[in-house]
């Protein structure tokens, strides 16, 4: 009964939970300043009922919600609402940016705006059922900032957040086939490191000798030969690393690393050598080993760069997040309410006639169903591990990456997907623009089927670790036994965050000046 009724509560709130996916939809703030996004959660919450610590772990856009109906299980899961500079695109069936923004501002892509809205139905729900049946128990609700440098979940899971939980349950929108409409088994995604070289060169005026060899008054004279200094330090870090990629890890396991160059001191005039350069590196690997291995690589490299550019450099970590750890018990129950729920349907109403207009406005003749069949299919956890394991070496135990890894670690962990919309090819080998997909994650008739979809089943999941101590029990065994003992246990793996948030840095932003409020980059 508290399950149906948990159901016809999220159908009866699905207007509300769409409304609230817009708001933070066309917020679109990226990694560290989600400063609205975040007062907005923290603000709805608290009207909720929620007990609520904003910038937890020292981090001011994240938060900390709690809610207790007597004492019970304590159940954790989380928002997520940073979007990724560049990709700033309109909830709209045509190719344009949010009103009054440029193509370079802020968008959501995943989309984490219906990732949070998703997860908090699925919590506004359970609480709901809770308050209807006495059901007793406390939900705790994060609010977790700048997963796309993998940020705030590290740095609450080394402060202590998580240690009082005794399950947690990771909601992510289907971003690659088959993990579509399922949950994760054996094959967790794997480790992440983030960090920023910092190259400095701030004494310019000893570069051969100068000081001694001129009388010039001025530190760099224009005559004078001028010190290579930060930027040419970052171009030749940047150059090196690309040039060495191949000798870091070898090829066939899955692993990337990306690399952005942000904004700092470099503006300077006459013969001034750039002062301050800096470049960010996120890696994503199986191992931890295989992490530290690049990460001397590039300790390395920026040595040669800084010495051949008159500079100093520095390393400052952004994040080091652990892979993930399965959970059986918890993923089959959870897989199980989503074959309660239903896998979502988006080739009917509305929905159909958004993606139809999305084709016709690429030259492309409408589908009589637009969308790809996965999405309205389900596929058991089993069976989706072993289409995953196609793909790797059989050694290889992490694919990919995300830090809900680090719930893994302190109490039984689920990671669900359930499918966005997703756009059928029309024929072999087409792929529709990058703006279509994101679109279809903001526009209201398409996004709404997987957010009504993944609250139901967050929700019904809660419900059954709070009103099922066998399960609970079973899932808290098998990480027991997982981790040789729980947090602490002889196989457990403690956080790898031994730094402060970083925050301070020159993270892409909106501003607000006298023209107005706008991207850091101009229209």
């Amino acid at each position: 009964m508290p399950k149906h009724d948990l159901i016809e509560w999220v159908d009866s709130k699905i207007d509300d939970l769409s409304d609230w996916h817009q708001v933070i939809f066309d917020l679109g703030e990226t990694a560290w300043r989600e400063y609205r996004s975040c007062d907005w959660y923290v603000d709805l919450l608290r009207a909720q009922g929620f007990d609520v610590e904003q910038g937890s772990a020292g981090m001011p856009t994240a938060f900390c919600a709690e809610w207790r109906n007597g004492d019970g299980p304590t159940i954790a899961g989380y928002a997520e609402y940073d979007a990724v500079p560049g990709n700033c695109q309109a909830a709209d069936t045509r190719q344009r940016p949010r009103d009054g923004l440029s193509v370079h501002a802020g968008g959501h892509t995943d989309p984490h705006s219906a990732l949070g809205i998703s997860a908090l139905g699925g919590f506004l729900a359970a609480k709901a059922m809770m308050q209807r049946h006495d059901i007793k128990g406390r939900l705790k609700f994060f609010g977790e900032p700048a997963e796309k440098v993998r940020g705030s979940k590290p740095v609450h899971a080394a402060r202590g957040y998580y240690d009082d939980l005794d399950a947690a349950i990771s909601f992510h929108p289907f971003y690659m086939l088959p993990l579509c409409n399922t949950t994760r088994w054996d094959t967790h995604c794997g480790v992440a490191y983030a960090m920023i070289y910092s190259f400095e060169c701030d004494a310019p005026q000893t570069w051969l000798g100068q000081a001694s060899e001129n009388d010039s008054p001025i530190a760099a004279a224009h005559a004078s030969a001028r010190a290579p200094g930060a930027n040419d330090a970052l171009l030749q870090m940047y150059q090196t690393s690309k040039s060495l990629k191949e000798h870091m890890v070898a090829a066939g396991c899955g692993w990337s690393m990306n690399e952005c160059i942000l904004t700092a001191g470099q503006a300077t005039a006459d013969n001034l050598p750039a002062q301050l350069a800096q470049i960010q590196y996120v890696m994503r690997v199986p191992t931890i080993e295989m992490a530290e291995r690049i990460t001397g690589v590039l300790d390395q490299n920026a040595t040669a760069a800084a010495s051949i550019s008159h500079c100093g450099w520095r390393r400052d970590w952004v994040s080091k997040s652990r892979h993930g750890l399965a959970n059986h018990a918890l993923a089959q129950a959870t897989y199980d309410n989503l074959g309660l729920v239903g896998a979502p349907k988006f080739n009917h109403g509305g929905a159909l006639e958004k993606a139809r207009e999305i084709q016709r406005n690429l030259g492309l003749e409408p589908m009589d169903e637009p969308y790809l069949a996965e999405t309205e299919k389900l596929i058991s956890p089993q069976q989706a591990e072993i289409e995953l394991r196609r793909e790797l070496p059989e050694w290889q135990q992490h694919f990919t990456s995300d830090d809900y890894t680090e719930y893994c670690w302190h109490a039984p962990t689920v990671r669900l997907y359930v499918a966005r919309p997703t756009l059928a090819s029309p024929q072999a080998g087409y792929k529709y623009p990058a703006w279509a997909m994101n679109a279809l994650g903001g526009i209201r008739e398409t996004i709404e089927p997987m957010i009504g979809c993944a609250a139901k089943t967050v929700g019904c999941t809660i419900l059954d670790l709070l009103t099922s101590p066998e399960l609970l029990q079973t899932a808290i065994d098998e990480f027991e036994e997982r981790t040789g003992g729980g947090i602490g246990g002889g196989n457990w793996q403690p956080p790898l965050c031994d730094y402060e948030p970083p925050i301070h840095f020159r993270w892409p932003e909106y501003v607000t000046t006298e023209r107005g409020h706008d991207w850091w980059i101009p229209k």
